[in-house]
């Protein structure tokens, strides 16, 4: 079993796994986004520096343009193309023409650039030119000369080895840099999620180690994200534990109860076998079948008390019409052969909706009904009602049913003790198990609502049930 939970536990979600492919996604991001920010500032570092030489050549050589006798002279100063020489793999070109376009010096065939130059304003672009990615720079300037003036236009150009093997030398070293701090990042990361996901994993070993009974809070301490998630474990285990002791104690009574009536009935089946008088066989088996029938009935009830334990516990309520259950509960609790008690019902015209479960609060008002029946006497007055917000509890808009004999009532002493399990009154009729009212108090309080037993005027045992209303 333990190889099949385990390949199911793989294929599930793993927190772990999910942390460690979104961080190290966002690794992965960021270090491409600084590669590509690397890359681009290290092509522009390149051609700023590479554009500075190239922008003082050519106005070196605009310098150097001179107009005589309406002749155009050009005293190309060597100079200013050594400044290009500091990058010997690289080819330079160069070329002086006038404004309307005739070649003074250098090379004709070089590109034109987009837009020709304002005065003082170089104009930096790129373009092919023999079969190489070349960066150009051209460069106007206006010459006077005694008798005339004209704008010449220097042109140079430079190809891109150099500038491109400065931009990969600059990337590299970038690189170097992104891929170290990308391997820490993602250490980083590795390193953090095993120590976010620590916590969950001692707790898992200390809830692992501990025996099936204990069920004790956890008090280890744990990161704040984690403080709902064992303050709900702590409220299901107290619940669990809470729901272990009532069903032990359940248990205990169950067979301390049944033990005494079945060692009777087998006393008296004994007793029956050994009598030869038929007379005395006759009256041992009415003795059994009266204890077989109180051990029915002590059964029946122990069976309701667990029924009522159990779905107590799970809380699957809804919106239930209290006077319709009322209505059924009589008809269940009330013969329907025979002559048939007397019955005052009064109930408001008004809807009267709680939230609960429709069996057990059925099963609750069958009880003090049957109750009613067996230990007081005739008439019966029930009442359903409303009450506002108020001092008893619940407090809010209330539903409230009164069950109202004219029996003997109940003892002071006896009015708190008969809700415990196994416990009767000591005015009670005999045939009586002890747990009707036990179990009405247990759906009661799972309902949120009281119950209460007081002695009416004139003789009588009122019992008041309020349950909290649902206002549509």
């Amino acid at each position: 079993m333990a190889e099949p939970a385990r390949a199911a536990a793989g294929r599930r979600d793993s927190i772990r796994k999910t942390l460690l492919i979104y961080l190290g996604a966002l690794s992965l991001i960021g270090a491409a986004l600084l590669f590509l920010a690397a890359r681009s500032y290290g092509r522009a570092a390149a051609d700023r520096s590479y554009d500075h030489l190239l922008i003082s050549s050519a106005l070196s050589i605009a310098d150097s343009v001179a107009l005589v006798d309406g002749q155009w002279q050009v005293d190309l100063p060597y100079a200013a193309l050594d400044l290009l020489a500091m990058a010997p793999e690289d080819r330079v070109y160069y070329r002086v023409s006038s404004r309307e376009g005739p070649t003074i010096t250098g090379y004709a065939d070089l590109p034109a650039p987009p837009s020709l130059p304002r005065d003082g304003q170089p104009r930096v672009f790129d373009a092919l030119y023999r079969g190489e990615n070349t960066r150009f720079v051209a460069v106007s300037r206006w010459v006077a000369g005694p008798a005339s003036q004209g704008q010449a236009i220097v042109q140079v150009g430079q190809t891109r080895r150099a500038r491109e093997a400065l931009a990969d030398d600059m990337v590299l070293r970038a690189l170097v840099a992104i891929v170290v701090l990308s391997l820490a990042a993602l250490a980083l990361v590795w390193i953090g999620v095993y120590r976010a996901l620590r916590p969950l994993q001692r707790l898992e070993r200390e809830l692992s180690e501990r025996d099936p009974s204990d069920l004790r809070p956890v008090a280890r301490e744990v990161p704040a994200e984690l403080d709902q998630t064992v303050e709900s474990l702590n409220r299901f285990m107290a619940r669990l534990s809470a729901s272990n002791e009532t069903l032990r104690a359940f248990m205990g009574e169950a067979a301390h109860q049944m033990r005494t009536p079945l060692a009777a009935l087998r006393a008296q089946a004994q007793l029956a076998l050994d009598e030869d008088d038929p007379g005395e066989q006759r009256r041992s088996l009415e003795t059994i079948e009266r204890n077989a029938s109180h051990m029915s009935r002590l059964l029946n009830q122990l069976l309701s008390d667990a029924s009522a334990i159990h779905r107590a516990n799970l809380q699957q309520f809804e919106t239930v019409d209290l006077a319709e259950l009322l209505h059924q509960a009589i008809f269940e609790a009330v013969p329907q052969s025979g002559p048939r008690p007397e019955l005052h019902l009064a109930a408001t015209s008004e809807a009267l909706r709680v939230r609960g479960d429709a069996l057990l609060l059925r099963e609750a008002i069958k009880n003090l009904i049957d109750n009613a029946l067996k230990h007081g006497r005739a008439p019966l007055q029930i009442a359903l009602t409303t009450a506002g917000e108020g001092a008893a509890p619940p407090a809010g808009p209330t539903a409230v049913l009164t069950i109202a004999d004219h029996g003997p009532g109940i003892a002071p002493a006896d009015a708190q003790t008969v809700f415990e399990r196994f416990a009767r009154g000591r005015d009670a009729a005999a045939g009586g198990a002890g747990l009707g009212l036990a179990i009405v108090k247990r759906i009661v309080e799972a309902h949120g609502g009281t119950i209460d037993l007081s002695n009416r005027v004139g003789g009588g045992l009122v019992v008041t049930l309020r349950l909290p209303r649902v206002l549509v």
